[in-house]
């Protein structure tokens, strides 16, 4: 009889529209693995385009795995959703990573498919063990000695030359050179086993070192120009959190350079497909679904973003995004999120006061928060969700009291707009914990303690308990210390991670009983000489200019946005061109 694994992957295999299934014989064989559920991965565009750009290499075959719901289970196998068969008789394991409080389960899955979970104890007959993901662009070092061989970079840029070097017979005769070939050939290719960290007394980093003739810095590998690729959904099914749409990227990158946000430094230069490829990828998506969703950091900073409205008015397609700023909600936007039948609009102001999104860098201030609350409303949406960053640097319990008042600010404004409509929708505020990632201004902060978060988050609570039709979400601050703890990790922070899979997830146990102090990478702040566990990755972005940012955050000073054209103020661009003029 089958196992509860078997009969999900029967039934999503069943729900799906697009799945690819190649024949094995003569093909390198791929298991491309989310470590996360089903309804999480597919849910995952990055995901999805790798699936897609490996099968179309001719001499691959990749199918998609996951982790069981049921992970408490010893006998949940892990299957690929193709053919059914356990991961472990695949050649390669590729493993898609975008948040690193998944890294747990990248282990539970290792265990789970029976393989040993550290890369020195594996070697032919056992699959090659790979990894990438917007998660690893940042920092590996925690996930380094379970991963074989790290993909540093847009998979577009990496994956074919990859698929060049490596075939099953290579990898059972000589591994070891295949390795040695990926890492000083091809640009990108980080193998953990051919680098050696090195410490001072007191735990620091004091050098890390390559051991063979590979590069010394690992090369972020990306494409210049995304307006001749298309990225959309390769397969739908409503087994998703956008049940059944059709996802389409529009850009990447950011322009905007929030302190915070990893997405507007490690994607430099920010990038926009053209309106001609996102109209055939809609005329595509509407073949299958009448919802299109579009994927961007910057949305509203299409170019043709009015343009990719009236086209989908006028084509009956209904349209959803994955973010919008508050100072960008032009007519078009608005007819077009209440022609799809948008029941709630995002805005993220990510802090109560003017000083400190001057501080993070947000770039909108109070009157376009409570005007884009005002035109959204006008326009035909009932509902609205506020996204809030608590524990931000230099922030103050005056901070704390100020997001209080502009949610109190906003919900006049809603109220008064939806009187006019003659229905009352609802507000939610959803509260996050800040966390200090890597290549960013304030890699150098440490995580607010857990504690005070709380305080602050019950803070919030109580001065928003009394008002009608406000709900509060808040995360909860533990799992931000998990998250800081391996975003900023070395490689001594792999020992944590075993301790926790061994312990089966409980993180309390796990925590109290460390060989390594977790507290040493969330609460200490880094001088502005330390070197990182993450430097070795090169990016194009000088560490100057971090840290240039992070003392104008410190004086409350803004940053123009990546003017996306040659300058020479962060490294990306060599051209010498001073956009603070």
């Amino acid at each position: 009889m089958a196992g509860k694994t078997e009969r999900f992957q029967k039934k999503v295999a069943e729900s799906e529209i697009g799945a690819i299934r190649k024949r094995w014989k003569g093909r390198i064989k791929v298991a491309l693995v989310y470590p996360n559920t089903y309804h999480v991965g597919m849910s995952n565009l990055g995901f999805q385009a790798v699936y897609e750009l490996i099968n179309k290499i001719e001499h691959a075959v990749c199918e998609r795995s996951f982790l069981p719901t049921t992970t408490g289970k010893k006998s949940d196998r892990i299957l690929s959703v193709e053919s059914g068969k356990p991961i472990s008789n695949f050649d390669i394991i590729a493993f898609s990573v975008s948040f690193e409080n998944d890294y747990p389960n990248l282990l539970t899955i290792l265990d789970k498919a029976g393989l040993p979970l550290l890369s020195d104890d594996r070697g032919p007959p056992h699959p090659l063990i790979i990894a990438g993901g917007v998660a690893l662009l940042l920092n590996p070092e925690p996930l380094a000695p379970f991963i074989d061989c790290f993909l540093i970079g847009e998979a577009e840029a990496i994956l074919p030359r990859f698929f060049d070097t490596v075939s099953p017979d290579v990898l059972v005769q000589n591994r070891r050179s295949c390795l040695k070939t990926l890492a000083g050939e091809i640009p990108g290719i980080y193998v953990p086993t051919f680098y050696r960290a090195f410490y001072h007394s007191d735990g620091t980093l004091s050098a890390f070192e390559p051991i063979f003739d590979v590069p010394a810095k690992v090369e972020r590998q990306y494409v210049e120009d995304i307006s001749r690729i298309p990225i959309c959904s390769k397969i739908v099914t409503p087994d998703t959190i956008f049940d059944s749409t059709f996802l389409i990227e529009v850009s990447r990158g950011c322009p905007h350079g929030c302190r915070f946000c990893s997405t507007g430094f490690v994607y430099r230069p920010p990038r926009f497909r053209t309106f001609s490829l996102l109209e055939k990828c809609m005329q595509k998506g509407a073949l299958v679904t009448d919802k299109i969703g579009l994927v961007g950091a910057a949305i509203s900073d299409l170019p043709d973003i009015d343009k990719l409205c009236r086209q989908s008015l006028e084509k009956d397609i209904r349209i959803s995004f994955s973010s919008l700023r508050a100072d960008a909600f032009s007519p078009e936007l608005l007819s077009t999120l209440r022609k799809s039948n948008v029941k709630t609009a995002t805005i993220a102001p990510e802090a109560g006061t003017e000083r400190l999104r001057r501080v993070i860098n947000k770039g909108i201030t109070e009157i376009d928060i409570l005007d884009a609350t005002e035109a959204l409303v006008a326009g035909g949406i009932p509902n609205l969700k506020l996204y809030f960053m608590i524990g931000l640097p230099t922030e103050t319990m005056d901070d704390i009291d100020a997001i209080i008042s502009l949610c109190k600010k906003i919900k006049h404004r809603f109220l008064e707009s939806s009187r006019a409509r003659k229905h009352m929708g609802e507000i939610t505020v959803s509260l996050s914990s800040f966390v200090p990632k890597p290549f960013t201004p304030f890699q150098w902060v440490v995580l607010d303690d857990i504690h005070l978060l709380k305080e602050k988050i019950k803070k919030i609570k109580d001065g928003l308990k009394r008002v009608a039709n406000i709900r509060i979400h808040a995360d909860i601050p533990r799992w931000a210390y998990i998250q800081a703890l391996l975003s900023r990790g070395d490689r001594n922070t792999a020992q944590i991670l075993r301790l926790a899979n061994k312990n089966q997830g409980n993180w309390p146990k796990t925590l109290k009983s460390s060989p390594v102090n977790p507290d040493f990478y969330v609460y200490r702040e880094r001088p502005l000489n330390e070197l990182f566990p993450w430097d070795f990755i090169d990016h194009g972005i000088h560490k100057s200019f971090l840290k240039k940012e992070y003392k104008r955050a410190l004086l409350g000073k803004t940053s123009p946005p990546c003017p996306m054209e040659s300058c020479h103020i962060c490294g990306v661009c060599k051209e010498m061109v001073d956009i603070y003029k």
